[in-house]
C-alpha cells in the first residue's frame, strides 16, 4: 500500500460515509424518466487485481441484446472493502468508465445495491447520481429485507416498506435481487431486468460487463 493511500483510509470516517448516503439517499428519484422507447442498455461491473480495481462497461442494443460497445478503466483502490461502503470503493473506476463511452445508454445496470441497502444508497443509486442516469440495481444477494409475497412476486420488505424484489431469471437458479437505483421505478426495474435475461442467471448487460472485467483482471495478474 502507497503512502497516499495509506492517508486517504487513514482519513475516511465510516460514520460521516454513512451519513453521506443518508443524504444522498433523499436525492434518489424512483421514478421513471426514461425515453419512450429504451435504445441502449448498459451493464457495468466491477473487479480486482490486488490494488488495482478494474470496471467494465458493456452497451447493448435494447430490443436484441448485441453487444455494441465495450470499455475498461483501471484505478488504484483507495479504500479497503467496508460492508455498506462499497460504492466508495467502486464509483470511481465505475465513472472513469463510463465517461469512456462513445454511446449514452438509456439506462444502467449496476452490480449491487441500489436502495435495498442499510442506508438507502447502494452501489447503484449512488452510481445514478453521480451520472445523473437511470440505474438499476441487481445484485446476487441481499443485504436487508423480507422476502415478502405479495399478489404474484416476492417483494423486499423493510419497515413496511418495499425496497426490491427476488427476480427470478432462470429456472432452477437462486433469483436475483432488483431494487431501485435513480430515476427509475421498481415495476419497470423489473421488467427492464427480465427482458435483458438470455440463457444466465445474471442479466446479459451485466454478464458481458462482468467477463470484460474479469479478463482485464486476469491481465492484470499475469
Amino acid at each position: 500500500m502507497d503512502t497516499a493511500t495509506a492517508a486517504t483510509i487513514r482519513k475516511f470516517s465510516i460514520s460521516r460515509a454513512h451519513k453521506a448516503q443518508m443524504c444522498l439517499s433523499k436525492k434518489i428519484i424512483q421514478e421513471d424518466r426514461l425515453p419512450e422507447k429504451i435504445s441502449l442498455v448498459a451493464g457495468v461491473d466491477v473487479a480486482y487485481a490486488g490494488e488495482l480495481a478494474i470496471s467494465a462497461a458493456a452497451v447493448l442494443e435494447y430490443e436484441s441484446l448485441e453487444l455494441l460497445e465495450s470499455q475498461t478503466a483501471t484505478c488504484r483502490v483507495k479504500l479497503p472493502y467496508i460492508p455498506t461502503l462499497l460504492s466508495f470503493r467502486e464509483i470511481p473506476p465505475a465513472v472513469a468508465c463510463i465517461r469512456r463511452l462513445k454511446l449514452q445508454p438509456d439506462v444502467f445496470l449496476a452490480d449491487g445495491q441500489g436502495i435495498a441497502h442499510p442506508y438507502r444508497c447502494g452501489f447503484a443509486s449512488h452510481l445514478g447520481l453521480a451520472i445523473g442516469k437511470p440505474t438499476i440495481g441487481v445484485a446476487k444477494s441481499k443485504l436487508i429485507g423480507k422476502p415478502t409475497l405479495i399478489g404474484e412476486n416476492i417483494f423486499l420488505v423493510e419497515n413496511g416498506q418495499i425496497i426490491g424484489s427476488l427476480v427470478t431469471t432462470k429456472e432452477n437458479t437462486k433469483p436475483v435481487y432488483v431494487s431501485v437505483g435513480h430515476l427509475k421505478s421498481l415495476a419497470t426495474a423489473i421488467k427492464i431486468v427480465k427482458h435483458c435475461v438470455r440463457n444466465s442467471r445474471i442479466p446479459e448487460p451485466l454478464l458481458q460487463a462482468h467477463k470484460l472485467s474479469s479478463k482485464e483482471r486476469d491481465l492484470q495478474k499475469t
